[in-house]
């Protein structure tokens, strides 16, 4: 499929079911100019096929498809609007905005009925021929363990466009996020993976242009093969392909953010691009009658993936990004439609079969959004192994339990050990929930504990947009404050969330720029500011917040109790006779029924150890107390013969020591101790 250079010329094979005539439209090196039309004359079933002697790498091509217009049967076929490849390896061009782009006549009173004949060509993007070939030299994927895994969710230009340290020219590419300067940060922090907001090409949404704004986040695809144009400096795919070579050699894997539920072609009113135009009717899941696009994705339209070609142009991309461009795993934008049948949720459905099945994705990480806007579309932990889900609860619970919201201490217990209600069930690992207490949706961790309220009037929408309920806390100042009362608690907040996330079974993830401090001044749906808002800022890095999150990870790592595969239950270790978790009062009781139920219970302690089941059980034990309310004194357990302080969050500098006698725990602290055997 797509446009294959064998050496000798040019394959192209673009599938349509319902078109009646398939021309392959040659260009100019710029662009600009139509030089031929060549008619597909071969046909497999439903596949278009020609050879074209003599055509190198670099050849500027798309497509026009002839057949019925006609919408209430769902077919939109105009062949005077130019077709991107659905396979194009790379793209020429930008999307300019014009009504010729749209299949229809703009402002006809017919809408989307009517038919509209201009040549689009003008304004549309084309596809490009691609050599894939690339020297990888000793490339080999880092393969790290899900136990070990620390990602780093980081938008591709908005981590380096105001970096100091990479050089102004590379700065927002995907040569700049592999600079020294990006890796050297990242690796002292002890990050394992990369995930990395959609990279695949997308366009502009109109009514984002009209308002001066742009797609910055990138979920609207318009190309599954080929990485977006605007992180590149020279417009070559090795750009991408050095990028993450650069990456595997400091050990951190990359994962790509993928929206494989929708298209950029919006709704019956959207743009003809590629996939409307080619076979609009098998392409899209379309509401009885055909006129009319299934939205269960909130974008205006639905990639039909129970179509055999539509699921096989979804796994063609997935291999193609791992075996030519050797990205190392997946983060599936909206899952829940990948997995949706006729009946609804199938984590037995087409999708899921398909790529459990496929060797190529064997070895790659898979890490599903597990919700969308359709019917029965929230499916946190149904999905099957070997995907791991974003863990929303997670988050919630995390920033509840710190703001002080009465009667948090049960939920503490359940994200602490892996949301094991949610995901232990079908031989998963406790890995399956991936931790998080921000993303790029929504608040920094730094807005988190500044801002009551969402401030995202630079959005153009009159601050409708973007969640209301943050639970979030500004400490009495909205915005940023230099009054040191507030400073500090402020900064003593953040560390207890940061503390709880990376002590908590599961696999956590990281926003970038939390570990600096960075800002977008309240906007929590940043989605179209490419621009300071929506950059991190590295202008006044907090390097103590820097080296306390290097320190955390540092100690999850030297630590296999905090990230185990085997979900805690409590159960007895034949090793020593021990509970692999304890759960204790201040005191050094172990809670009653009363107390999981007393909403003044704001002091809660794990006692850790590996799991029963645990075929190397250690003899290690972590002791963690997550105090939410005022001090008290604090009793250790006496199941080690000694403890080790690790950390406390209100001295985040004070170095490791042994634990004193006459202990009292902070308020709005953690701590941490391990074990001392004789």
């Amino acid at each position: 499929m797509g446009a294959s250079f064998d050496g000798d010329g040019v394959n192209f094979a673009v599938f349509s079911a319902h078109a009646e005539r398939v021309e392959l439209c040659l260009f100019s090196q710029d662009g600009r100019r139509e030089l031929c039309r060549l008619p597909l004359r071969e046909r497999d079933g439903d596949i278009w096929h020609i050879h074209v002697g003599g055509l190198p790498p670099g050849t500027i091509y798309g497509y026009r498809v002839h057949g019925p217009y006609v919408p209430e049967q769902g077919h939109r076929f105009n062949p005077n609007k130019l077709l991107l490849d659905p396979y194009a390896r790379a793209l020429s061009g930008r999307l300019k905005w014009s009504d010729a782009v749209m299949g229809y006549k703009v402002g006809s009173p017919r809408t989307d009925m009517s038919f509209d004949t201009r040549d689009s060509a003008f304004a549309v993007p084309k596809s490009v021929v691609v050599d894939p070939s690339f020297h990888w030299g000793p490339d080999r994927p880092p393969r790290r363990s899900l136990n070990e895994t620390v990602i780093y969710e980081a938008h591709p230009k908005g981590l380096t466009a105001q970096h100091p340290g990479v050089e102004k020219g590379l700065r927002g590419s995907y040569l700049g996020l592999a600079s020294d300067a990006v890796l050297d940060h990242l690796v002292k922090l002890g990050i394992t993976a990369v995930e990395l907001l959609p990279v695949q090409a997308f366009v502009d949404d109109r009514f984002l242009i009209a308002k001066g704004l742009r797609n910055y986040w990138g979920y609207q695809t318009i190309g599954f093969f080929a990485p977006e144009p605007r992180y590149m400096t020279r417009g070559e795919i090795w750009e991408f392909q050095t990028m993450v070579r650069r990456f595997h050699g400091a050990g951190i894997e990359v994962i790509l953010d993928v929206v494989y539920n929708h298209s950029g072609e919006g709704d019956e009113l959207g743009p003809t691009l590629s996939f409307r135009g080619l076979d609009n009717r098998s392409y899209y899941r379309l509401r009885e009658g055909g006129r009319y696009y299934v939205n269960d994705t909130g974008t205006g339209n639905t990639l039909n993936l129970t179509h055999p070609m539509v699921l096989r142009m979804v796994m063609d991309s997935l291999r193609y990004w791992v075996e030519e461009m050797h990205v190392d795993g997946f983060r599936f934008d909206l899952a829940s439609v990948l997995g949706r049948e006729a009946q609804g949720f199938d984590p037995n459905g087409g999708f899921f079969d398909a790529i459990r099945q496929d060797p190529v994705l064997a070895h790659v990480k898979l890490i599903a959004e597990p919700w969308d806007i359709g019917p029965g579309g929230y499916q946190l932990g149904a999905f099957p192994h070997p995907f791991l889900e974003w863990n929303d609860r997670f988050r919630d619970g995390l920033r509840r339990y710190w703001r002080g919201d009465a009667g948090l201490a049960p939920d503490l217990a359940k994200r602490l050990l892996g949301s094991s209600e949610r995901f232990d069930h079908a031989g998963r690992a406790a890995t399956s929930s991936v931790n998080f207490i921000t993303a790029h949706d929504g608040f920094t961790l730094q807005d988190l504990v500044s801002f009551t309220m969402k401030h995202n009037l630079a959005n153009g929408e009159d601050n409708r947009d973007g969640h209301s309920d943050n639970h979030s806390d500004n400490f009495g100042v909205e915005g940023a404050s230099e009054l040191p009362p507030v400073k500090a608690a402020r900064a003593l907040r953040k560390r207890n969330l940061l503390a709880t996330l990376m002590l908590s079974q599961g696999t956590p993830m990281l926003l970038a720029g939390d570990e600096i401090g960075n800002s977008q001044r309240g906007n929590n749906n940043a989605y179209a500011q490419d621009n300071e808002i929506g950059w991190v800022n590295w202008a006044n890095p907090d390097a103590g917040l820097t080296a306390f999150v290097a320190r955390l990870i540092a100690l999850r790592q030297a630590h296999p109790v905090l990230r185990q595969r085997r979900f805690l239950h409590g159960k007895t270790r034949a090793f020593d006779g021990l509970p692999d978790v304890i759960w204790r009062r201040a005191d050094g009781g172990t809670p009653r029924p009363e107390d999981w139920h007393d909403h003044a219970f704001r002091c809660l302690c794990v006692e850790l150890r590996m799991a029963a089941e645990a075929e190397d059980p250690h003899r290690d034990a972590i002791f963690a107390v997550f105090n939410a309310g005022a001090a008290q004194p604090l009793v250790l357990p006496d199941t080690a013969p000694g403890w080790r302080l690790l950390l406390d969050t209100t001295r985040p500098e004070a170095p490791e020591q042994p634990a004193s006698p006459g202990l009292e725990v902070p308020a709005h602290s953690v701590l941490v101790f391990a074990s001392v055997h004789s």
